[in-house]
């Protein structure tokens, strides 16, 4: 008899996989000018500069998660907060901006997701306190990463193209994509590309979410007194990794598997119902990033949530056997140490047996609690790598 969860698993980990830096990065370097400096920022920091120090011995900061940070040789590491920007992560985009300012030649930008929180630099007269204030509204409103990142722009001195502030020399960027759709000024807030906006359209944003009142007040002073037009140079931004290419990777493992074609993005609800709906028996795939509008003070993250949901979802459908994986491919889901989720039609009766009143935890959006009392959270450690969420639904 086949092992659902082991097969899940599997290509959850094809997936992860398809997308290791050191691999995007060495295959990439072969066209980059020789650089006098290597600057890596995100989760996938460290391994993609190893493959940039294998072909190039030059000065390398990295900038990554405690999770990653690990001394490299040749590199100066810095480990910063995730997904709370921190003093580390402050001090590390004063190091970055020095060697930046410093550099003799051209430099080459690794980009992987976590960027945007891991490199704090205040613009203007914010704080770091005043930063991460609004990241904390950011997190809990349920507003798409695009839209997260395009008000993270306005209050940073390297997102949305000011690392080239502070460039003299050419850049080429290499960068993991976490984005759905793989929009370079969105991946880490865009540090070497065009901004996504400007800080009226950061206010309406804010606005329309109905969380302008919980912004900050220097954060909303900032925004309103402080719009300035910066003319950037350009710099050569290359995609060497991707959600879509690992889907395309989890497909590619055997016949007959059924992708989701369009990303699985929204509220984590309406995406549970989307997937049982597109999973025809047999294996489907997808990948994507859900949002969760928090309400309550539990654990978890939008993974976990939405395989539960999934579960729930199965069960008012009457599956009788079905085996669920979501999982974030950097190996952490929220602020847990739990990558996602892995169900199946055994996990809500495993949860009520334990005693879980299943609608509460969820309204409490205690979903790490929950799958914990059924034991099944996807626990793989930090990957290494990040390119957004990754599911499989076997039927």
């Amino acid at each position: 008899m086949t092992d659902n969860r082991a097969v899940a698993r599997h290509m959850f980990d094809v997936g992860v996989a398809a997308a290791d830096p050191y691999g995007a990065v060495a295959r990439a370097v072969t066209e980059v000018p020789t650089p006098a400096l290597i600057i890596a920022v995100g989760k996938a920091a460290s391994r993609m500069a190893q493959a940039a120090l294998a072909a190039f011995q030059v000065p390398c900061i990295i900038v990554t998660n405690s999770e990653n940070a690990k001394p490299v040789a040749g590199a100066q590491v810095f480990a910063a907060g995730h997904p709370v920007p921190d003093m580390a992560g402050a001090k590390a985009a004063h190091a970055v901006i020095s060697a930046l300012e410093q550099a003799a030649g051209p430099v080459l930008v690794l980009i992987s997701g976590g960027g945007s929180a891991l490199l704090p630099a205040p613009a203007g007269l914010l704080t770091l306190a005043d930063k991460s204030a609004l990241n904390m509204v950011l997190l809990a409103s349920g507003l798409s990463i695009g839209k997260m990142n395009l008000i993270r722009q306005q209050v940073s001195d390297l997102k949305g193209g000011g690392m080239l502030r502070h460039c003299f020399y050419p850049v080429t960027a290499l960068i993991l994509s976490d984005v759905v759709g793989d929009d370079l000024s969105t991946i880490a807030s865009g540090p070497t590309a065009p901004p996504l906006g400007t800080s009226a359209q950061a206010i309406s944003v804010l606005r329309e979410a109905g969380i302008w009142e919980a912004t900050p007040l220097a954060v909303r002073t900032h925004l309103e007194t402080a719009d300035v037009q910066y003319s950037l140079p350009s710099a050569h931004n290359v995609l060497v990794g991707s959600n879509s290419q690992s889907v395309a990777a989890m497909v590619a493992t055997q016949q007959g598997i059924s992708p989701i074609l369009t990303p699985v993005e929204g509220d984590v609800s309406a995406a549970a119902r989307l997937i049982c709906d597109h999973a025809c028996p047999g294996i489907t795939v997808w990948g994507g990033e859900t949002t969760v509008q928090i309400s309550g003070t539990g654990k978890g993250g939008r993974n976990q949530e939405l395989a539960l949901r999934i579960a729930c979802e199965a069960r008012q459908r009457g599956w009788g056997d079905f085996t669920c994986l979501a999982g974030g491919t950097d190996g952490r889901d929220g602020p847990v140490d739990a990558a996602g989720g892995l169900v199946d039609a055994g996990t809500l009766g495993r949860i009520e047996a334990a005693g879980g009143d299943i609608d509460a935890l969820l309204a409490n959006n205690d979903s790490y609690a929950a799958l914990g009392l059924a034991g099944d959270l996807l626990m793989t450690g930090a990957t290494g790598t990040n390119v957004a969420d990754l599911g499989v639904l076997i039927r």
